[in-house]
């Protein structure tokens, strides 16, 4: 807002959204105190509030709010969190085409996306999310173990080991979706 006219200005082209959301800038984050700046900051620039006022604030306030939502589901999950810091630090994200992954991690997968490419099976379906489940993920949320590494890779500045990790929870968290899809009733 300005301080003079209160006006709301426009949101900076690329903000941080560590510093947005009134985060340090670590893998580990408070998330009820998270919750609760989304809340206040979603209070001040949601546009309902701005239905009155002139166009441009209201498209302001449309940006503002995006932005925010954008900010709070980006940090919130582990798995954005960590790959939004590696961008941060300038670490350039593993991609599928990065050959330095661990070959047998990589047979895992591509056997497991090969079960899910079958003809849908219940029995085999519940295998895959038991595996799932029991490696990486529990109900979407990344077990705290392998978060708690992460988070060690970040604080001992390793980002090539917190970006070989992070490649690992992303196909499995791509496992997860497409395993969530699968089950969806045709």
């Amino acid at each position: 807002f300005c301080p003079g006219c209160r006006a709301l200005q426009p949101p900076e082209p690329r903000p941080d959204f560590f510093r947005l959301m009134g985060c340090d800038r670590l893998f580990r984050i408070d998330a009820q105190q998270l919750q609760r700046r989304f809340r206040s900051l979603q209070r001040a620039v949601h546009p309902d509030r701005f239905g009155r006022r002139p166009p441009k604030e209201q498209y302001y306030s449309e940006q503002h709010s995006s932005l925010i939502n954008k900010a709070y589901q980006t940090l919130l999950n582990p798995l954005s969190r960590g790959l939004y810091l590696l961008e941060l630090n300038g670490v350039e994200p593993a991609k599928e085409t990065d050959c330095d992954a661990d070959s047998v991690f990589l047979m895992e997968i591509m056997e497991i996306n090969e079960k899910l490419a079958e003809p849908k099976n219940e029995d085999i379906l519940e295998e895959i999310e038991t595996l799932i489940k029991g490696r990486f993920i529990l109900k979407m949320k990344i077990q705290p173990s392998l978060c708690k590494l992460v988070m060690f890779y970040f604080i001992s500045d390793d980002l090539q080991e917190a970006k070989a990790l992070l490649a690992k929870m992303k196909y499995f968290a791509n496992l997860e979706d497409k395993l969530k899809n699968k089950k969806i009733p045709s």
